[in-house]
């Protein structure tokens, strides 16, 4: 990566270090190179932003590298304003010295991107081409409030928010790889389609690298703009409440108690079966042969057999949990789309016209190639299932610390709890009934999910690896 003028490494490696979307954090690693790819237009009133590629090289036995977005705004003098944005200070040759600050955490950078956004929406083809080289899209007829200022949300693992007032949700992808981010491709088309299950897309930031692969040029997808559903409920939270309420009735059952979930889990089962409906309309619809179906499977066997030595129990439950990845692979003919790829109730928003799904990203940890792969609609629902799973489970660890009596009737009110809500929303998704081969794939698909959590429970939450346990004990069972 071609350097910069710019700071020395170490002050991007404690800027990173202290960030939370940092995907490195506890692994030994170096900054490879600074790459400033564009200045954001401005007037003479407003602070300098720009926008720097930071690659980072690991340094341990896993390797590999990985490049991370830093918006930056520079001033001539210190702004106390942003103290707890600070990245550094550094000569640059052209403007002298500069005080940079993380440009997100500062409403006077904010706007910059937001005019940009405006303005594409005026430019002839919607894209703002100038020598910066970012090119900002617009699609829609959107009014842009260009009076309101931003706000950064806290508390994201991956990626960064900014809201603008009540109006519009920027977010800027932190990790960076060349081509096309599903988020972006997917909300568009589900945009241009009327989908009444997304938040619209407003438009997106890119930049071209006209000096990679040889010059044939390389998009870097950088950030999206969408509407701010700003009234939403967030879909894990209702579910929890729900949980709570339950357990707050002594002696009814889940579809007696006030907070019953059932009715919001048949609705979110037929939004999530209309988006994969559109999806297979407007993206390509494939179908693996048997020999594909095997290599499904056996990837499914890989991962277990990975997940042996970090999770000893899963041992007594191999022999069922390589059933059921026979019966998928006794398939001949899987349909494959476009697909959410990292479904759960955190990914979800109830708002008063309905349910929506957001953040069509997939999995940020897996390679892009992998995250862009057409997959079955299976996948999400698995990740449903198992999210109303985890959502009684939780409340009832909750529960256990305040309350240590009754913990068997807490169990099984929260099995209760999530059958029935599994079933709801199930039959909602289907529109009845599942066929065997339906059957064979959900159940191989729920098999591997509950796996992979097993794994990462044991490596983060410990005492929480009974949940997904649990699950894998089903497996199979009639």
């Amino acid at each position: 990566m071609t350097e910069t003028p710019s700071p020395g490494p170490d002050v991007f490696a404690r800027y990173l270090e202290r960030t939370r979307w940092f995907g490195g954090k506890g692994r030994p690693f170096s900054i490879a190179g600074v790459r400033r790819i564009g200045e954001l237009p401005r007037t003479a009133d407003d602070p300098r932003v720009v926008v720097d590629l930071v690659e980072v090289g690991y340094d341990d036995d896993q390797g590999g590298t990985e490049v991370y977005q830093v918006p930056l705004s520079l001033y001539t003098d210190p702004e106390p304003r942003l103290d707890h944005a600070f990245v550094g200070w550094w000569e640059e040759p052209a403007y002298g010295w500069v005080h940079a600050y993380d440009a997100l955490h500062d409403r006077e950078a904010m706007a910059l991107w937001l005019r940009a956004f405006d303005r594409a929406a005026r430019e002839p083809g919607g894209n703002l081409n100038d020598e910066s080289g970012l090119r900002f899209h617009r699609i829609g007829e959107h009014e842009l409030d260009l009076e309101t200022h931003s706000t950064l949300f806290s508390g994201e693992q991956s990626n960064s928010s900014v809201a603008f007032g009540e109006d519009a949700l920027m977010k800027v992808f932190r990790k960076i790889t060349p081509g096309v981010n599903p988020d972006i491709s997917v909300h568009d088309v589900l945009t241009r389609a009327g989908s009444e299950h997304i938040a619209s897309l407003y438009g997106w930031l890119d930049w071209v690298d006209e000096g990679a692969d040889e010059g044939q040029g390389t998009t870097l997808q950088l950030a999206m703009l969408q509407q701010f559903l700003r009234t939403a409920s967030d879909g894990w939270d209702l579910a929890l409440a729900s949980v709570r309420n339950l357990y707050a009735e002594a002696d009814l059952h889940a579809y007696e108690a006030g907070g019953d979930f059932a009715a919001e889990a048949e609705r979110l089962g037929v939004a999530l079966r209309e988006v994969h409906d559109v999806l297979a309309e407007h993206f390509p619809v494939d179908r693996l042969d048997a020999a594909a179906v095997a290599g499904l499977a056996d990837d499914m066997d890989t991962r277990l057999d990975q997940a042996l030595p970090v999770v000893p129990e899963l041992a007594a439950h191999a022999d069922a949990l390589r059933a059921a990845y026979d019966r998928l692979r006794g398939l001949r003919d899987v349909a494959v789309q476009q697909v959410h790829g990292d479904l759960h109730l955190g990914q979800t928003l109830r708002t008063s016209l309905g349910w929506k799904i957001v953040d069509f990203e997939g999995e940020p940890a897996k390679p892009l190639a992998e995250r862009l792969r057409p997959d079955s609609p299976w996948r999400d629902v698995a990740g449903m299932l198992r999210s109303f799973d985890y959502a009684p489970h939780v409340v009832e660890r909750q529960f256990a610390d305040d309350h240590p009596d009754n913990a068997e009737q807490r169990a099984y009110r929260a099995e209760e709890w999530a059958h029935r809500n599994r079933n709801h929303f199930l039959t909602a998704y289907a529109g009845g009934e599942l066929s065997d081969d339906q059957r064979a794939l959900l159940e191989a698909y729920v098999a591997d999910k509950a796996v992979y959590e097993t794994v990462y429970e044991t490596r983060n939450r410990p005492a929480w690896v009974a949940i997904p346990l649990e699950a894998v004990a089903r497996i199979g069972a009639p």
